[in-house]
């Protein structure tokens, strides 16, 4: 049987590393230097990045840019972060799978990677735990009042307030699915009444009819008006896509209630951010919890980073010790049905745009 060449472009631990050599005998896996990967990134950081070794340089740059050029010369399969380079078509024409590790592929789409005939597979699902209790910190970090409580055990100052519950608020979720659903689980269990939007949603269903764990109410996209009327806090967790771009915008915002908050997990570029940021300081709606925004980092001069209403994280809220697990994890399955010559998982479809 005819071997597979598979690249590792991100530095894994050697238990891993090894999982991925169990998967088939058939499997000849090249795992990228650190050197090698540095120039394969072509000086774009990836997050990922933090959590590598960085061994005593084994080889010159030299060396290594040769290396790398021979690897993927001969590549069929690669295991890689979006920093791809963007002649990955020409340097590397044997490449029939790239298995990112990143769920959204947004800046991929119109990429030479694309348009070479290469399928692409994402990690879609892997990061349903890690942000799915990021959304129940931060809605619980609202009703509590901690952002306000921390601020005054900075100044030192004894102020009691009246904090809230969660149980009994209505939660409405941008998009169902791995992410989107798991919120819905946990915010169910904590009582909290379930909205959601979905995109394949043609008309309203409730309870059981609704079709998914922990929703109260399955909305189609048009429906999203409603949503926003109804909901304490709005959770936005759809791909960013041309059709999610600015799908929060003015209108939606003067929608939802004054006592509500926004809470985006999915890409900046979903809220139209300058309405956003009259929003929060017209009172339109009560907070926002950001783990994404239009430009990362986010500026200095940002009005947002003043805001007393505003929780702002750095894009970590898919971050886990365990990524890499669930990743190498997701990607030995699908190894297994690439050799099988069954459909991979989490397929990325251009027209829909993830």
């Amino acid at each position: 049987m005819n071997e597979v060449n598979v690249v590792l472009a991100l530095g894994l631990p050697e238990e891993l590393v090894a999982a991925i050599r169990r998967v088939s005998p058939r499997l000849r896996i090249v795992s990228l230097s650190w050197a090698q990967r540095r120039l394969y990134r072509g000086g774009r950081r990836v997050w990922y990045v933090y959590a590598e070794e960085r061994p005593l340089e084994e080889e010159t740059e030299e060396e290594a840019r040769a290396n790398l050029a021979a690897f993927l010369a001969e590549a069929e399969v690669l295991f890689t972060s979006t920093a791809i380079p963007p002649d990955i078509g020409g340097r590397a024409p044997k490449l029939r799978w790239a298995q990112i590790t990143a769920a959204g592929v947004e800046d991929l789409l119109d990429s030479e990677l694309i348009r070479s005939g290469v399928t692409l597979t994402t990690a879609s699902g892997i990061h349903a735990v890690p942000i799915g209790e990021y959304v129940m910190g931060v809605m619980l970090a609202f009703a509590k009042g901690l952002p306000g409580a921390m601020r005054a055990q900075a100044e030192r100052t004894w102020r009691p307030y009246l904090a809230e519950e969660l149980c009994g608020k209505t939660v409405g979720i941008l998009g169902l699915g791995a992410i989107g659903g798991y919120v819905a689980k946990l915010a169910k269990g904590d009582g909290m009444r379930v909205l959601a939007v979905r995109r394949s949603v043609r008309q309203r269903t409730e309870g059981l009819e609704a079709g998914a764990a922990g929703v109260d109410e399955m909305l189609p996209p048009s429906d999203l008006p409603y949503l926003l009327s109804q909901a304490d806090y709005v959770v936005i967790a759809v791909p960013l896509t041309p059709e999610s771009r600015g799908l929060i915008g003015e209108r939606e915002l003067r929608t939802m209630r004054p006592t509500a908050r926004l809470i985006n997990v999915s890409r900046g570029a979903v809220v139209d951010e300058a309405a956003l940021v009259q929003a929060l300081k017209e009172g339109w709606i009560a907070g926002a919890a950001l783990d994404v925004v239009q430009q990362e980092p986010l500026p200095h001069d940002s009005e947002l980073w003043g805001m007393d209403n505003v929780i702002l994280t750095p894009h970590i809220s898919g971050g886990t010790p365990v990524y890499m697990e669930r990743a190498v994890e997701l990607f030995c399955d699908n190894l297994r049905r690439y050799l099988a010559g069954e459909p991979l998982r989490n397929a990325v479809d251009v027209k829909r745009g993830y």
